[in-house]
């Protein structure tokens, strides 16, 4: 990778997921990451850990919260480091640090901002906080050379990712576009089998998945899971 952008895994503590919401007859202990980009431009951030969404939120999914101070000095850096934040969504166990940040711009797009404000989705206090500042996106968008927003929606309908390109290749920061890697695999296999004409039924993949293609990615990172998906 170029030197000149490096991206950084953060870990941002753990949840136990229900087995109500595994598909399966076990919980799952998934982690949170996130991921700081140095660019020559700034550090970007994306996602910024689980945040407080209250007692029967935590009894629900039992998280372990790591501080995000102690996760960026362990990449070297500190909160004043950071000038521009992504997320992915808005869920708490993705914007739960953004409250520590006043006054440093957000990307999201439109569609997740008015739905987290529209209430029940997410804890309203990690979205409209003391110097909140929201840089609202219809789409696609690059807010510094070498690294693109691209819209990933289905898990939520805002759901957004982070291309980060370089002369050594891109890397995707997916968030939970998908839960796993093996499941981004899935996908990306069911589109080869597509348009390589197998005849149906053959499983479905996100239209999206074909804007990704057209970037090669040559790694896709994810928010639950350490596993790291290569072509």
């Amino acid at each position: 990778m170029d030197q000149s952008i490096r991206i950084h895994r953060l870990d941002l503590g753990y949840f136990v997921r229900p087995s109500s919401e595994t598909g399966g007859p076990h919980p799952r202990v998934e982690p949170a990451l996130g991921y700081a980009v140095r660019h020559p431009d700034g550090v970007v951030l994306f996602d910024t850990g689980i945040g407080d969404a209250g007692p029967e939120t935590d009894a629900h999914y039992r998280p372990r919260r790591r501080p995000l101070d102690t996760a960026l000095a362990d990449a070297g850096l500190t909160r004043d480091d950071i000038t521009l934040i992504v997320n992915c969504h808005l869920h708490f166990d993705h914007c739960g640090g953004n409250p520590l940040f006043p006054g440093v711009p957000i990307l999201v797009q439109a569609v997740e901002l008015a739905t987290a404000r529209r209430g029940g989705y997410t804890a309203d206090h990690l979205v409209d906080f003391p110097g909140a500042t929201y840089r609202e996106l219809h789409g696609e968008a690059e807010p510094l050379p070498g690294l693109r927003v691209l819209p990933t929606p289905g898990h939520t309908d805002g759901h957004q990712s982070l291309a980060v390109t370089t002369p050594a290749g891109t890397h995707v920061l997916a968030g939970q576009a998908h839960d796993t890697a093996t499941e981004y695999a899935a996908a990306h296999l069911a589109r080869r089998a597509a348009l390589a004409g197998l005849e149906p039924p053959l499983p479905p993949h996100p239209a999206w998945h074909d804007r990704l293609a057209e970037l090669a990615p040559q790694r896709v990172h994810f928010a639950h899971d350490h596993c790291v998906w290569e072509p």
